[in-house]
This record gives structure tokens, sequence and C-alpha cells, in this order.
């Protein structure tokens, strides 16, 4: 699908479809006043009627409307004037091309960043659009057979959309916002995709693959650590969970050097477990393939990595991920076992499908070896934190609270939001054991939080954050596929940081 940026009056447009906003008041944007006016009251008396109430992302198709060059004219409900929320917006964004992907629609101008934000940018805007309209017509069908293929293809008849701005004046900032937005949705359509794979494909071997190919199209430098490497490292931890499969361990280093030779870098640490059964300590049958989704964190890491090299962001990033799977043979650990991990510090397994910890504690240690600025992890880490949040907000844990407020205000901005944890030092006695240094669960109370209380034990000698996507990076029922979270609050965080240095 292609993207432009435009300016011209609504009525002039001579496309499949003009998309303009209504307000629950009746209020209409300037566009779809311009329409009216053109169609002699056409509008208005649409809305007098009653067929639109102009709701936020409610949406009423209009025919051969009078007096303007365009087939069609999409109204999109823009809520409440003067009171819509930022995240309004992009639903109403997705709501019109949902409403548009079902009909014969191909190129079409929408006008709705004339959407009443204040304070919000025209770039930002942009940037938002894009993202909504390629996450509202995103599809995972690579699994299917080609009869299934050729029918989705059919259906998917946008190829261009025109985004309209009110002044000329502001294209430039429209198209920043445009360059941004491709970038990110590129990103997270990475992530969605490597999420959504069945585990019988996408591997260790096959994250690491994907790693390597963004040597080519990105221009990252990248390092794969085989088992070997690693145990001449002292990785136990990661080892240990990892020795139950018949899959061979990786460990994934990427390098995104754009920023000055002298600036230390960010290092982001995804968890990788591409299947998680439990390992000895199995899990349920019931939901269980949706364990193929514990390697989101490392997939996050990827597509934002893809995200920032698409950018160009001039930024130092390193990206750590340990990739496995933990499954029950007979050479898995087993809960009693002690692991030494490579920062020295042994680990009583108490339970071993608390692994996402135990590989993310030596990819924390290993990130020592870059000087970082600071660390952020990345894991699906535990179903407490989905109980804390839900599936609206990450959990956030951080050893610096400067750290902690950055990533908060880069989720608002970004509409991928995190709330913060606390991560007191009264809940590190839960970790208590009597056989090692500690060990690798602290009860059911509080588990999301000893859990993050645990990997503050390897990062002693920087400032971290640990980000638990739990409950925000996949959905399940019907809508059941990877959501790519936090890619955008992981790149507008990134971004944030860069504007910062260089500015």
């Amino acid at each position: 699908m292609e993207f432009s940026i435009k300016s011209g009056k609504a009525e002039k447009q001579a496309c499949d479809c003009v998309i303009v906003g209504i307000y629950e008041s009746g209020k209409l944007s300037p566009a779809a006043t311009s329409i009216d006016q053109a169609s002699n009251g056409f509008i208005a008396n649409v809305l007098k009627h009653g067929d639109m109430d102009g709701k936020l992302a409610s949406t009423l198709l209009l025919h051969r409307v009078p007096g303007i060059q365009s087939h069609r004219v999409l109204l999109v409900g823009l809520g409440k004037s003067g009171e819509a929320k930022t995240s309004c917006y992009p639903k109403a964004v997705s709501a019109s091309i949902k409403a548009l992907a079902k009909t014969g629609t191909k190129h079409v101008a929408s006008y709705l960043l004339e959407m009443d934000l204040p304070k919000e940018c025209v770039t930002w805007k942009t940037a938002q659009f894009v993202e909504a309209a390629q996450d509202s017509l995103y599809h995972f069908g690579v699994m299917k057979g080609q009869a299934t293929q050729k029918d989705q293809s059919k259906k998917e008849k946008i190829v261009g959309i025109d985004i309209y701005v009110s002044d000329v004046s502001a294209a430039d900032a429209a198209e920043t916002g445009l360059q941004q937005g491709l970038a990110l949705s590129s990103g997270v359509s990475l992530a969605k995709d490597l999420g959504n794979l069945p585990p019988n494909v996408c591997t260790p071997t096959y994250l690491a693959d994907q790693a390597l190919a963004m040597v080519k199209t990105h221009g990252l430098t990248v390092q794969i650590l085989e088992r070997e490497e690693m145990q001449k490292l002292g990785m136990g931890s990661f080892l240990g969970v990892a020795q139950g499969s018949v899959q061979p361990p990786k460990l994934i280093v990427l390098q995104h050097l754009k920023g000055k030779k002298t600036d230390k870098p960010v290092v982001l640490v995804g968890k990788g477990i591409t299947f998680d059964t439990g390992g000895i300590s199995i899990k349920p049958g019931a939901e269980m393939d949706e364990m193929k989704y514990d390697m989101c964190g490392a997939a996050s890491v990827l597509g934002t990595f893809k995200a920032i090299a698409e950018m160009d962001l001039p930024l130092n990033v390193v990206g750590i991920i340990p990739a496995c799977e933990n499954m029950p043979d007979g050479n898995a650990i087993r809960p009693g076992d002690v692991l030494t991990s490579m920062s020295g510090q042994t680990i009583e397994v108490l339970n071993t499908d608390a692994e996402g910890r135990l590989i993310l504690c030596d990819a924390l240690t290993y990130a020592e070896k870059f000087e970082p600025a600071l660390v952020i992890d990345i894991a699906t880490l535990t179903g407490a934190c989905v109980i804390a949040l839900g599936h609206h907000a990450s959990g956030l844990f951080s050893n610096q609270d400067t750290l902690a407020h950055e990533l908060i205000s880069a989720g608002e901005q970004a509409l991928d939001r995190a709330w913060h944890m606390p991560l007191w030092e009264d809940y590190q006695p839960q970790l208590d054991s009597n056989f090692a240094d500690m060990a690798n669960i602290g009860g059911r109370a509080g588990g999301s939080i000893t859990a993050a209380c645990f990997l503050s034990r390897f990062t002693k000698k920087y400032h971290w954050a640990h980000l638990d996507i739990a409950g925000t990076a996949w959905k399940s029922g019907k809508e059941k596929g990877s959501t790519g979270r936090p890619v955008p609050l992981l790149t507008g965080f990134l971004k944030n940081r860069a504007d910062k240095l260089n500015n």
C-alpha cells in the first residue's frame, strides 16, 4: 500500500473515496463542510435524518454525492468535539480503513488529519495515521494454503492512500511523520510476523537467521554465539534451560552504531523462548499453543532494530537475544537443581516454568561488556503481571526513576502504555534459598515483582528497566495474534533519546 502527502479541497479529489470526519454534535470537520457546501447540504441532510451520529469510530459510506469528484464519501465519527483524547485518533483512522477494505475502493483521500487534537502536531498525527492504517490491514496468512492466500489477496483492494494536510506549509512535517510511520509499522509488522509463526518454524535458529538477514537489508552488525561459546562464558543458567531441547540455543547480538563513537549504547535484551512447555513443571494443555508467543520480547527487539534502521536513527543501540526452547526431555533441568549463572551467583530452580528469568539473567550480565548507558529487557515474563494490569499496560520496573519516567512518557506518546511497578527491597527476601544464593521464584504473592527483583540482582552495574509484556504482546480468542508491542514504545523512547543527544 502506497502513502503520499497532498493538499487540496476534498470535493475536487477524483478518487474512489474521500474520508472526512463528523463530530457527535453534528459539527462537520473542515473537509466535510467543504463537501457539504459543494453538494448543496447533502451531508447535513444525512445527519438530519439520523443516519450518522458521529460517535467515535462509527462510519457511513455515501455513494454518488452530488457536486464532488470522488465516487464515494466515507463519514467517520470523531466523538465529541473538543473532548477527543489522543487515543481516539488511531481508532478513527483504523475504523475508516477497515470500512473501506470491505468495498471495491482502491485509491483513498483521507482528511482525518483535521481531527481536533490541540496537543498533537502534524508529524505525530501522520505517523499514527500510517501505523493505524497498516495495523488495520495486517493479515498473517503465510502458513495457509495457496487457494486461501489467493482469496485473501483478492480482498485486499486498497492500494493507495493520500493523506491530506489543510495547509501546504505543513507538508514537510507530514512527510517526516509519514517516513516515521512507515519505519515503525515495518518494525511492528516484523514483530507480529515472528510472534505469529508456529514454533516448528520460528526456532532459535530461525530467529538467528532473521537477525543475520538484517546485515544485508539494514546494515546492522550481527553476531551469533553458539552453545560452546556460551559455555566458555559460564552461562550456566541460560544453558540449563536450553539443555532440555534438541534445538540448539543461540545468543543473538545486534548492533546499530549510528551515534557518536563516544556515546555509550542503549542495550535492549529480549526474551527468546521460542516455545515454553514449562519444562518438567509442565503447563496445563489448554492454550499451551499460545506459548509460541513466549519469544515476543525477542521479536520486539528485532522489530525495533528494523524500525530504527529504516529511520537511520543517530544512536548507538545493542540488542541481545537469548533464544532457546523450554522442553521436558530426559536431559531437562529439574525442580531442586542448582544452576551457576554467568555472574557467579547460584540459583535454586524451584519451578522450571520460571525459565525466562534464567535466560535473561545471563544476557543481562553479558550486557556489561558493552559498558551501556542503560539496559532495557523485554519479556513475556509472568502471568502475575496479566492479573495485575490486564492487557492494556505493560509492567515497568526500574532501578532508576528517571529512566522509568522516560519510558512511561514514550509509551504515552506512542499509545503503547506501561505502568510503573514497585521494586522495593521488601520483596527480595521472598527469593531466599537454603541451598543457593537465590531461588528462581518467590511464591504467588507479588509474582511479577519478585521476578523483577530476581533480574535486578544481575543489573547492579548500570541503569536498568524491565518491561513485562505478558499481557500486551499478544491477543487470545477470536482476534488471536501478536500485537507487535512494545515496538512503538521502544522506538519512541530511542527516538526521543537520539533527539536529546543530537540537539
